[in-house]
């Protein structure tokens, strides 16, 4: 069963804005139980169909392109919506400095190659959402904005969805070999994402 948002998910514009103070605070209590940062620099940011409703109605109200503009924000967000057996998430690589931003993502390359979940003796590794677009230039320098996929077996959701159970989200990048055990708040939190 697809969870993709449609046309028909999207509010006018007047709707939007006269609920947008409420909607915005419950988006943004909803996405502190779907972060995770691993090392100095990378946060994964999980998303949700309720995360990319609200991203996609935010992108209406900034770029004001009317309907003309709604289904180029459906093509690109819907990709980020989980399906039922997966984990979407974007990973940010958050530097400050503009010079050391571009010191660190020049050696960076191909680092979304080597993002894995680790949980229950179970490996689920990280998938671009867009397996054409690569994200490092040829110089071998990478994005600072990743757009990634988890994709799980029947028995690895079951596992995952177990209360308790510690998952851990590595690189295994030789400039960047960082891991974080994902609070259980956040595991949780995902879990619900399965069918």
């Amino acid at each position: 069963m697809s969870r993709a948002i449609t046309r028909t998910d999207i509010l006018d514009p007047a709707t939007y804005e006269q609920r947008r103070a409420e909607l915005r605070a419950r988006n943004v209590e909803r996405k502190k139980a779907r972060r995770v940062h691993v090392g100095p620099f990378a946060t994964f940011h999980f998303e949700s169909r309720d995360t990319m409703w609200m991203q996609i109605h935010e992108m209406l109200r900034i770029e004001k392109g009317g309907e003309a503009q709604i289904d180029g924000e459906l093509e690109a967000y819907n990709p980020l919506v989980p399906q039922g057996h997966e984990l979407t998430a974007t990973m940010m690589l958050e530097i400050e400095d503009p010079q050391h931003r571009a010191v660190v993502l020049a050696r960076l390359g191909h680092i979304d190659e080597s993002i894995t979940l680790f949980f229950a003796g179970e490996t689920v590794k990280a998938l671009p959402v867009n397996p054409e677009e690569d994200r490092t230039t040829p110089e071998g320098k990478t994005s600072s904005i990743h757009f990634l996929r988890f994709v799980f077996a029947p028995e690895q959701i079951a596992r995952f969805r177990t209360p308790g159970t510690q998952v851990v989200l590595a690189f295994a990048h030789p400039d960047y070999a960082h891991a974080a055990v994902m609070p259980e708040a956040v595991r949780a939190a995902l879990a619900e994402d399965f069918d």
